[in-house]
């Protein structure tokens, strides 16, 4: 394994850190070679096959146009499942896990429960909990059809029933939504004066409808979210929301305002103000 994990690192080692390169060569092997990353620790110098080979160099060249490893792959794991993913639906990140697990954490005793999450994307947030919370019914909405098909099918992967409904969260009238118990979502927060600050690979890849929020009003999908769980949340039920770490206080000053209860601001593993949890 030495002489393919010395061969990638010399095609990248202008693109990105030896850290990052080390990750990437792991990923692409257990990607192509079907190797788990244990195998390749332990593992000699393997012969590569022409057809491994062939790929491998079509990954580093997409890699160094900086398209991420996952559009690449066309898949990532996600609290401990697989996902499929393109660059019609953002890719998890750690900090949405984190918010999977407050919900399955704060939820799990419930029966008869019905779940919704709010800008599905790849599905992950509604998928994780329905695989994670026995017996919950779960709904999804996304603005994006594209996007809808892909989380259809990764409910198909894991096994799992999902409601999917294409719906506006800002524009759409309320349709016949039953009441919820829970409602979750991660919704666009990034304004767009932070784009200077942001990874090249996210700017050109990762779809923008899922990101950004205008400067002048980075709450947008926040107050529009609540107005929402004030109507279709049951009474003493919970709002699970990821939020931009900028803007934690007045995130949650929303929920505050509109007479949630117990409104709380939560931090991630990196210590930034990053979830929100409020009850009706």
């Amino acid at each position: 394994m030495k002489t393919i994990f010395h061969f990638i690192r010399e095609q990248l080692q202008d693109y990105y850190p030896d850290a990052e390169i080390k990750s990437l060569s792991y990923l692409m092997l257990e990607s192509v070679c079907f190797l788990d990353k244990a195998s390749i620790l332990r593992g000699k110098d393997k012969q590569l096959s022409l057809n491994e080979r062939f790929r491998i160099q079509e990954i580093i060249e997409d890699l160094k146009k900086y398209r991420p490893i996952q559009y690449i792959l066309g898949e990532t794991e996600f609290y401990g499942l697989k996902f499929k993913v393109d660059e019609n639906v953002l890719i998890p990140r750690p900090e949405t896990e984190e918010l999977v697990e407050w919900i399955v954490r704060e939820e799990k005793s419930q029966t008869g429960y019905k779940l919704l999450d709010i800008g599905t994307g790849s599905g992950c947030i509604a998928i994780a909990s329905a695989k994670y919370l026995q017996g919950a019914e779960v709904f999804a909405l996304d603005i994006s059809n594209k996007a809808l098909e892909v989380a259809l099918q990764n409910a198909i992967k894991n096994q799992v029933d999902v409601n999917f409904f294409q719906y506006d969260i800002l524009k759409d009238e309320p349709f016949a939504f039953p009441l919820f118990d829970c409602i979750a979502s991660n919704p666009p927060y990034i304004t767009l004066k932070e784009k200077e600050t942001m990874a090249k690979n996210i700017l050109d890849y990762e779809p923008h409808q899922a990101l950004f929020v205008p400067d002048e009003n980075p709450l947008l999908f926040y107050e529009r979210i609540a107005d929402f769980a004030c109507k279709h949340l049951k009474e003493a039920c919970s709002i699970y929301l990821e939020t931009n770490s900028l803007y934690g206080q007045e995130s949650a000053k929303v929920f505050e305002d509109r007479k949630f209860q117990s409104v709380k601001l939560l931090k991630d593993i990196s210590g930034n103000d990053r979830i929100i949890i409020a009850k009706l």
